[in-house]
């Protein structure tokens, strides 16, 4: 059974954090707050926990379509292409923020993700998981909790979210109750900014 331990986004606890990148590190997957819907995820170096990620999820690796949830900007040269300076001014004007923007991926990208061109890059407004990444020292890897029932998409309360997912994944944070607004997805690949989802952050930002 997944730990479920209480993290308060103002004052995020050093210990807990801790304890969630000993998690992670150690190749288990992590169900955590963004500034959208809960998010679940796993450190991106580690090729166990992508594996166990995409079958949790019913795709395989190389087609899945997961975002790299960062810190800040400052360590997108890793994984992304050269950006011109106008994307980069979209970039800075919206994180952190409810969006995900697809950029395109360099040579440098974890092994698993190579065949792609694209990679999908969030930096959310939430204390909890700017911390648990600036820790861990690299991206999560991260995909939206779904909720099975027809009404609500997203699940939105930790305490029905570890009911649920408590046999599945290692650790489980409650942060309050989330969002149930996925991000807005802007592909900014092509020679003008194109939005694939409007989700939560509003389309003022290109």
């Amino acid at each position: 059974m997944s730990e479920f331990i209480k993290i308060y986004e103002d004052k995020p606890s050093e210990a807990a954090i801790k304890k969630v990148v000993e998690v992670l590190k150690d190749g288990g997957l992590v169900i955590y707050p963004t500034d959208t819907v809960y998010g679940l995820g796993c450190d991106i170096t580690n090729s166990r926990a992508l594996e166990k990620l995409a079958k949790i999820k019913g795709v395989k690796l190389e087609k899945a379509n997961f975002s790299f949830v960062c810190s800040s900007l400052s360590n997108l040269s890793d994984y992304v292409k050269q950006i011109d300076t106008s994307t980069f001014k979209i970039l800075k004007r919206a994180l952190p923020g409810p969006y995900t923007f697809i950029l395109p991926g360099n040579n440098d990208l974890p092994k698993e993700f190579r065949k792609k061109k694209t990679v999908g890059i969030r930096v959310p407004a939430n204390n909890i998981v700017l911390q648990i990444v600036e820790l861990l020292g690299n991206p999560i890897v991260s995909t939206s909790i779904h909720d099975e029932d027809d009404v609500i998409e997203y699940s939105t309360d930790p305490e029905l979210i570890f009911e649920k997912w408590h046999n599945k994944v290692d650790l489980i944070i409650d942060g309050g109750y989330g969002d149930n607004i996925a991000s807005t997805i802007i592909d900014l690949t092509g020679y003008e900014p194109e939005v694939i989802r409007e989700g939560k952050g509003s389309l003022d930002i290109i």
